[in-house]
């Protein structure tokens, strides 16, 4: 399988805690076993870093003097940056657990922090981020694959993942069948399917919004 753009990118492991000394042992033990970490004092410079994007996932205190966990959280999805956070604290609440998953948080974690529970919390993340990755680049793809349909192909796409005939089409759009025929093969070639099902898997990225309309 090949690899993708976001696979061969070094994923990141950000640690944000005012804490000077739990930062400091818990960037050794990730570095010890072969993570690529940085950290951070504060979540403004977390924010303001421009090595905060990529893949990765972000390990946070949920307390902070600046910015709590979930501001940090809210600000990564205003400005587009998916990455998977861990919330950690010394003081957790139920509520607080709670609200932090219902966030989307990949787990919260309480100090001191247990290292198994930690190396796998964070497999998990980057698990999910690269899925998440590879999802959004798949969807990119249809994108530009769509853009290269001109308006008739467009509507031929359209029809055919609606389960038309090709007579149907050749009625509504007043052409000749074999014309229709013609201009299915090439939305097969320019979607780079070999299937109407292929066709259809990617007529559901174009109208989930992450994608021009189908409509032409």
């Amino acid at each position: 399988m090949p690899t993708t753009a976001c696979e061969r990118i070094t994923p990141i492991i950000h640690v944000i805690d005012d804490d000077e000394s739990f930062r400091t042992a818990i960037e050794r033990l990730l570095r010890a076993v072969g993570y690529t970490v940085r950290s951070y004092s504060s979540g403004g410079e977390f924010l303001g870093s421009p090595g905060a994007v990529g893949p990765g996932c972000v390990l946070v205190d949920m307390l902070m003097p600046d910015h709590s966990g979930l501001d940090i959280q809210q600000m990564l999805t205003q400005r587009g940056e998916g990455l998977p956070i861990i919330f950690i604290s010394g003081h957790a609440t139920v509520p607080a657990t709670v609200r932090a998953m219902q966030s989307g948080a990949v787990d919260f974690l309480t100090k001191p922090i247990q290292k198994e529970g930690l190396l796998r919390t964070i497999s998990l993340a980057l698990v999910r981020d690269a899925e998440a990755r590879a999802i959004q680049e798949n969807v990119s793809k249809t994108r530009l694959f769509y853009q290269t349909l001109t308006t008739r192909q467009r509507s031929v796409f359209q029809g055919v993942v609606m389960g038309k005939l090709n007579k149907q089409m050749a009625a509504e759009l007043g052409v000749a069948e074999r014309t229709i025929k013609a201009h299915r093969a090439q939305v097969m070639k320019k979607m780079h399917v070999d299937s109407i099902a292929g066709l259809v898997h990617l007529a559901l990225h174009l109208q989930d919004g992450s994608a021009p309309s189908i409509h032409p």
